[in-house]
């Protein structure tokens, strides 16, 4: 072999070592396909209420799709604030979601003066789920079978009956509250960390009304009187039971709902995934038949659409808040 030949070969090698290093020393990692490991679903509630409900529904067909465990965990307490904070701050990467609510991000933000989260800025919409009528129960040992009745007798007793809520911003507060501006009477609250608690103390009496959307199954039991309720069309499964719009309450049409939301600056990809799993989840006869047993309405829609709704639903709640007097804290 030649000198000159063996010069050639030589500089051959040294140039492809040279790129061999170059290519590897530029590759960067891959990143792991989504999802990769479980995802933890909020509820920023109590379990045993219908937003706890919902949730635990979606996670297991979102389980089945995503090929990994939805974790269902509770994080109750300030009306919606402690779980919502949490998702806020939570990192951007898909693995954290939240089951919000009219109250985390309609209400809320009319009723506290520093918020630990915007509602519009720290989250990431997904899709709209699902929208429910409140009904307004009282036990059955309280003497009334018409909202006629409990408004004259809580005006008789004006500061004695006491009734359940969320906590202030929570839906069965805000019914509740414009309940009372519209009728003129007074009443003593009891807040809960969620309406399972208060489903307890309601049952046992030791709070005798409240607004809420988990007491069909009481109600065909006996154990609950439905009086009114909240939506602007009759409900099938509490025939004969009015609208508050039916009874001359017409700015009492209020409906309690819930959106699935990631914290801000979740990649679009990973968003457009949970948004087609969830739409796929909503349209399943099983998932419909359990989450409309109460009187709820399944709703879905794109990421886009459930932004133009939390604005148009924080606007709207503005109003009603003003309407009823509630001045924020």
């Amino acid at each position: 072999m030649s000198t000159r030949f063996s010069s050639a070969v030589a500089v051959v090698i040294v140039v492809a070592a040279a790129l061999l290093v170059a290519a590897h020393a530029g590759a960067q990692p891959s990143a792991p396909a989504y999802p990769s490991r479980s995802v933890r679903f909020i509820v920023p509630f109590a379990p045993g209420g219908n937003t706890d409900m919902i949730a635990r529904v979606l996670a297991a067909k979102l389980a089945d799709s995503l090929g990994q465990p939805v974790v269902v965990e509770n994080r109750p307490g300030a009306a919606t604030l402690v779980g919502a904070e949490f998702v806020a701050r939570a990192a951007p990467d898909g693995y954290t979601i939240l089951l919000a609510t009219s109250t985390t991000l309609a209400i809320n933000p009319h009723l506290y003066r520093t918020l630990p989260y915007h509602p519009l800025r720290d989250f990431a919409p997904i899709s709209l789920v699902a929208r429910t009528p409140l009904v307004l129960v009282v036990h059955p040992s309280l003497p009334v079978k018409s909202v006629k009745d409990l408004v004259a007798l809580a005006r008789a007793r004006p500061g004695q009956l006491p009734y359940g809520t969320g906590g202030i911003g929570s839906q069965s507060f805000m019914t509740m509250q414009m309940l009372r501006a519209a009728a003129k009477f007074e009443a003593i609250e009891v807040p809960y960390k969620g309406s399972g608690p208060a489903d307890i103390d309601l049952l046992g009496g030791q709070i005798v009304m409240m607004f809420q959307n988990t007491s069909l199954t009481y109600v065909q039991a006996g154990r609950l009187r439905a009086l009114a309720h909240t939506g602007e069309r009759p409900m099938p499964q509490y025939p004969g039971v009015p609208s508050l719009v039916d009874l001359g309450y017409r700015q009492l049409v209020f409906y309690s709902w819930q959106g699935v939301v990631a914290p801000a600056k979740t990649p679009p990809e990973i968003i457009t995934r949970l948004n087609a799993d969830l739409e796929r989840a909503i349209r399943m006869n099983d998932v419909r038949e359990r989450i409309t047993n109460d009187g709820a309405e399944m709703l879905g829609g794109s990421p886009a659409h459930f932004g133009e709704y939390i604005r148009a639903e924080l606007t709207r709640f503005g109003q009603v808040i003003r309407d009823a007097g509630v001045k924020p804290e």
